[in-house]
């Protein structure tokens, strides 16, 4: 009797190989300070001196910490030599962190009067963790999706060059054009993502209008309901390190954000409708519709939760430190929370809106008896 091959199968020499290639590439990361042109350290000794406790005005606990450091250079006219540096940490590294023997570091290396070497910390080399978290993600992605894993992959890299290209144009040109630069963009990211993981299929065209649709409702609304309130309760110069006109750049953010959420939907339901006219090809136009609306409801109570617990995420550390200052909640809220809510609240709006979009495009197409 012939044995019975599974229909998935990683082999153990794939597995090895990932992992020798991923070893030798961590093991490079810890060799390379040649390839930098600042100064980069490695400590051999910390000594840890006396915490001292500290209390501010609002009862927040905390303590400082010096740490002198031995530290080793490892490149640059500097190599070899050996320099003490100080650092001082507290515990709730805020600002400041504590290190630990065998990391490496980049330094500041000066000539004191006295020509002696004095050396200040400017940062943590993490060059290793990211190349061992990098070769993680995409080792599983590949090896458990293989070709569409692939193509995942390359839609990131693309859309990641988009938008570099996107920032750099808003920079030449001023912050003039920002809101055309990256509606543009939002539907380059659509359509790209789009045919790289579904394909030149009748699906991903589908998938895209419906995407737009519900895109483009949601932003129109959000514009429609500022215009009537004037912007009233929404803090826009809370934005963070904006040197260019605040309102267009938050539409730009909400737009973006509204449109990975509604793409997300309509992928699911579109696919799900696709795969049901598969299994039973003789539903009617109104039976697929009327499936297409019960696989959104179940899926947007999960994704709207999704979107707001990355925006509560993403706000948690600051609403933390506001309320341990003092500050009243609804100052905090306003100063933290406001703006991302209001997109978590837009990008629910076009989750709702997608629903209906997708599921029309998909059984209005699918009743014509086409097949992606």
């Amino acid at each position: 009797m012939s044995k019975v091959q599974p229909r998935y199968q990683v082999s153990w020499f794939t597995i090895l190989f990932v992992i020798v290639i991923g070893g030798l590439l961590c093991f490079a990361t810890q060799h390379n300070a040649a390839l930098y042109k600042a100064p980069v350290g490695q400590i051999i000794k910390v000594t840890n001196e006396k915490r001292i406790k500290q209390v501010d005005n609002f009862h927040n606990h905390d303590y400082s910490q010096k740490q002198i450091l031995k530290v080793r250079v490892l490149n640059g006219q500097y190599r070899n030599k050996t320099l003490n540096v100080q650092n001082t940490f507290s515990a709730s590294n805020a600002m400041d962190q504590a290190y630990r023997k065998n990391q490496q570091i980049f330094l500041a290396v000066q000539k004191k009067s006295d020509h002696k070497l004095q050396a200040t910390i400017t940062d943590l080399k993490r060059d290793t963790s990211i190349v061992f978290l990098s070769l993680l993600a995409i080792s599983l992605l590949l090896l458990t999706m293989k070709i569409s894993g692939f193509m995942a992959l390359l839609s990131v890299l693309l859309n990641g060059v988009l938008f570099f290209l996107a920032i750099k144009l808003d920079v030449l040109l001023q912050g003039t054009n920002v809101l055309e630069i990256f509606g543009v963009l939002a539907f380059g990211f659509a359509g790209l993502t789009l045919f790289l993981v579904l394909g030149k299929t009748k699906q991903m065209v589908v998938t895209f209008g419906a995407t737009i649709l519900g895109t483009l409702g949601s932003v129109l609304v959000t514009l429609i309901v500022l215009n009537l309130t004037h912007d009233q309760g929404l803090h826009f110069e809370t934005m963070e390190y904006v040197t260019q006109s605040l309102k267009p750049v938050y539409i730009a953010e909400t737009i973006l954000g509204s449109l990975g959420a509604v793409m997300d939907e309509s992928t699911d339901i579109i696919s799900s409708l696709f795969a049901v006219h598969r299994e039973t090809p003789d539903l009617t136009r109104r039976q697929l519709f009327l499936s297409g609306r019960e696989i959104g409801k179940s899926i947007m109570g999960p994704l709207i939760n999704v979107l707001f617990l990355i925006f509560m995420a993403d706000t948690f550390a600051m609403m933390v430190l506001y309320l341990r200052n003092g500050d009243s909640w609804g100052y905090a809220f306003t100063m933290n929370m406001s703006l991302g809510m209001v997109q978590s609240l837009v990008s629910g709006i076009g989750i709702v809106l997608a629903i209906p979009a997708a599921s029309w495009f998909a059984s209005s197409l699918l009743k014509r008896g086409d097949r992606a």
